[in-house]
C-alpha cells in the first residue's frame, strides 16, 4: 500500500510531541501542538520550509505556545476547537465535532474529545491512520481530568476505541514509561502490558520516542481504555492523580 501520510514526532519542551505532518501526493504540511518555536523551525526548513496549517487540540499553554510565531513565518493557517477559541490564538479555521479539514489529499475528521478540557478535540487521517489526541489518551494512560468528567472522558476514549485497530496514536506527551508502571500497578497479570511496558524501557533507554503506538496494543494494555464505565475511569484516574 502506498503511504499517504508521512508522520513524525517532534521532541520539545520537557516531555511533549509536536506532530509534523505531511500529505505524501501533494507536500502539504501540519504541525500539531506546537509549543516551542525552535525545533520546530529547525524540522519545517530542513523538510523545505513548507507549513500549510497548524492544528490545536486544547487550550494548554504547552500545546499552543508557539502556533503565532509558526502562522507569522510561513502562512500557516491555525486550525482549532470553536469551543476554546476565547483561549486559543486567533483561530482561521475554527472547527466542531464532525467537520473535516483538508490537508493536501488527505482529510483530518475533528472528533470532540472533551474530558481533560471542555472543549478538546481529536483528529482523525484516516489515510494512515492516525489520531493526533492531545492530552485526551496517551499511550497506557489518559489526561488528568482539570475541566471534565469521568463520564465525558469515558464517552472519549469510547469514540477513539471504535476507530481502526491499525490507527496510530498520536498523543501530546512522552508519559508512556510512568504510565506503564501504574498500569502494572492496576492489572499486574497482563501479559500484553508486560511486553509493552519492556518494549517501553528499551526504547527510552536508546533515547527513542515510545510514540506513535497503534489502537490495537492501547486496546490491550491501557486500563483507561478497558475501564468497564465511567465509574470505574474515574476511580482509575483519581488513584493515578495520587500514584
Amino acid at each position: 500500500m502506498t503511504q499517504k501520510l508521512a508522520i513524525k514526532p517532534i521532541p520539545i519542551l520537557s516531555d511533549n510531541y509536536a506532530w509534523f505532518v505531511h500529505d505524501v501526493a501533494t507536500g502539504a504540511a501540519a504541525m500539531v501542538d506546537p509549543a516551542q518555536e525552535a525545533p520546530l523551525i529547525h524540522a519545517i526548513d530542513a523538510a523545505g520550509g513548507r507549513l500549510d496549517l497548524i492544528f490545536l487540540t486544547h487550550h494548554h499553554t504547552d500545546h499552543i505556545a508557539a502556533a503565532d510565531a509558526l502562522r507569522q513565518r510561513y502562512g500557516a493557517k491555525i486550525v482549532g476547537p470553536l469551543a476554546e477559541a476565547a483561549r486559543l490564538p486567533r483561530l482561521d479555521v475554527a472547527v466542531r465535532d464532525g467537520d473535516v479539514v483538508a490537508l493536501g489529499h488527505t482529510r483530518a475528521e475533528v472528533l470532540a474529545t472533551p474530558g481533560h478540557t471542555a472543549g478538546e478535540v481529536s483528529y482523525y487521517f484516516p489515510d494512515g491512520p492516525a489520531l493526533f489526541c492531545g492530552d485526551t489518551l496517551f499511550s497506557m494512560g489518559c489526561g488528568r481530568l482539570f475541566e471534565g468528567t469521568p463520564a465525558e472522558m469515558y464517552a472519549s476514549l469510547a469514540r477513539i476505541r471504535a476507530l481502526p485497530d491499525d490507527t496510530l496514536i498520536c498523543c501530546g506527551h512522552e508519559y508512556t514509561q510512568s504510565n506503564a508502571r501504574f498500569a502494572l500497578h492496576v492489572d499486574p497479570d497482563n501479559a500484553a502490558l508486560k511486553v509493552r511496558a519492556a518494549q517501553v524501557a528499551d526504547l527510552r533507554r536508546r533515547g527513542l520516542p515510545t510514540l506513535p503506538v497503534p489502537l490495537s496494543v492501547e486496546r490491550q494494555t491501557n486500563p483507561f481504555l478497558r475501564a468497564a464505565d465511567a465509574t470505574a475511569l474515574g476511580l482509575l484516574r483519581k488513584e493515578k492523580d495520587s500514584f
